[in-house]
This record gives C-alpha cells, sequence and structure tokens, in this order.
C-alpha cells in the first residue's frame, strides 16, 4: 500500500466519498479479529487511501447480539461521533464490496498508546492516571490496568456511554502521530440492554464538563422524532434500539455526570487489550 494516499491528506468529507465510490482491492486478513477483517486499498482516479472492511458474511455469530447486524452498529457508532462533533471514528460507511455488504472504514496509522493505557505494576500508577482493576500477570505479578486523565479518552468515555459499547478494549484506541485519538470496533454497541464494558471508568459518577453537555443536547435535538441522527441510526437498527439509545441520552443529561459500573454485571471487556 505504499502508493495510498496517508488519511492525513484526506478530510473526513473526502475519505467518506472515496469508502463510497471508489474500488476496492483486498490486500491481506488481520487474523487477530474476531470476525472477517479485511485490509484493503480503495481507489478512485489517482487518489487512493488503506481501509478497513468487514463484510456482513464474515460475521461470526453471537447469542447477544443479531447476526448480520455489526456492520451496521458501526457504522452507527460513527453517525453518533459525528453528531457529538469530535472526530473519535475514523470516517466509516456501509457498502457493496467484493464479499457483498459491509462495514468500510478508513485504516488510521497508530503509534502506541501507552501513554494513555497501560497495564502496570502495582503502585507504579503515575500521578493523573486512573487504576481500573487489578490482577496478576503471567509472571505471578501484581499488576493493575490503568488509564490518562486525558481529554480525549473523556471523550471517548462519553460517546461508549451514548453507545452502549460493551467492548472498549485497549486494542481498539488508535493515536496518530499527531496526537489525534481515534476508537475502532464498534460493533457490539447499542444493545437494547445496558452492557457498558470498557477500561475508561476513571471518570465514574464525575460530573460532565460543559463541553459535554453541549454535545450530548445537540445530540438529543438530532434524535428527536424528525431528527437526522434517528433517522440516519434507523437505517442500521431497530427502532428499540434507538429509542433505549435516546433514553442514554436523557439519563446522561438528567445526572450530568459519567455513569457508575454496574456491581451486578461484567463491566470490563476480555481480554482487556
Amino acid at each position: 500500500m505504499s502508493t495510498a494516499e496517508q488519511p492525513a491528506a484526506l478530510d473526513p468529507a473526502e475519505a467518506l466519498v472515496l469508502l463510497a465510490t471508489g474500488e476496492l482491492t483486498i490486500e491481506g486478513r488481520l487474523v487477530d479479529a474476531s470476525n472477517a477483517t479485511l485490509l484493503a486499498t480503495v481507489s478512485a482516479g489517482d487518489v487512493s487511501a488503506a481501509c478497513v472492511y468487514k463484510p456482513v458474511r464474515g460475521e461470526r455469530p453471537l447469542w447477544d447480539f443479531p447476526d448480520g447486524t455489526l456492520a451496521g452498529r458501526e457504522v452507527s457508532a460513527y453517525l453518533v461521533d459525528q453528531a457529538l462533533g469530535w472526530d473519535l471514528v475514523p470516517p466509516t460507511l456501509l457498502r457493496d464490496g467484493p464479499f457483498g455488504p459491509g462495514m468500510c472504514q478508513l485504516w488510521i496509522e497508530s503509534e502506541s498508546v501507552d501513554e494513555l493505557v497501560d497495564l502496570l505494576p502495582e503502585n507504579t500508577v503515575p500521578k493523573g492516571w486512573f487504576p481500573v482493576f487489578g490482577g496478576v500477570d503471567g509472571g505471578g505479578r501484581d499488576v493493575v490496568v490503568a488509564h490518562a486523565d486525558d481529554r480525549r479518552l473523556r471523550r471517548l468515555a462519553v460517546l461508549d456511554a451514548v453507545t452502549n459499547n460493551a467492548d472498549r478494549k485497549g486494542g481498539h484506541l488508535l493515536l496518530t502521530a499527531e496526537g489525534h485519538l481515534y476508537g475502532v470496533d464498534h460493533g457490539l454497541c447499542f444493545h437494547e440492554e445496558t452492557k457498558l464494558r470498557t477500561l475508561l471508568w476513571g471518570w465514574g459518577g464525575e460530573p460532565l464538563d460543559d463541553d459535554e453537555v453541549e454535545a450530548l443536547t445537540r445530540v438529543r435535538g438530532e434524535l428527536g422524532p424528525d431528527g437526522p441522527l434517528r433517522q440516519a441510526l434507523e437505517e442500521h437498527l431497530t427502532v428499540t434500539e434507538v429509542d433505549t439509545t435516546v433514553a442514554r441520552v436523557d439519563r446522561l443529561l438528567r445526572s450530568r455526570r459519567f455513569p457508575r459500573p454496574a456491581g451486578h454485571r461484567h463491566v470490563v471487556p476480555w481480554p482487556p487489550f
């Protein structure tokens, strides 16, 4: 993919047009992914970029999410992020490809995210970080999963609360060389039941700031009966799933606080990275 234009050279609008209209050429498969996740080049004229293509037919059946819906959930997370105005999710859409309809997302080159989230020896959590949970590593040492008190991660935690993300792992964070943070792999979102599982519990119960409340208020407006976000989400989610998304936003706006982890269920994804 040495000839592919780097994502930084494409603004989001240009990237969406390229993803929607360009020719997809499969370059390989990301073998560590649970579902069929293909690395591709998308090209139109003399412009090309790397992207991820996840065909619906390659989705593994799950006991708690309806079959064939993960691609639409990924697109829905992008739509909510756009309504929030934070650009936390790379340009994402649903399109036809060599293996049928699927999610197509701009590829993001990532640096290490250790400066934001890490597995650390016990009692070594840096100042300004939140310990999330402890355990024992393969060598029998006490360790802690922790994350930084970072505005980019805060916003991602808000997005996850809105989308009911059941799988916010450390490996689903991408950090560019320029310092822009992205979240990916949003197939396990928007369930009707509360399933928030994340490493980003550090702000649990803390007040939302004015910027976060303003963004949530904007999203709530777009989720009204004839709102553009509601109409767009209903192309990918059930009416009940959209309604429960509205309810989550309403709860956040009423409390003006980050959600706390529920004590009666698993609240951290496994494995965490």
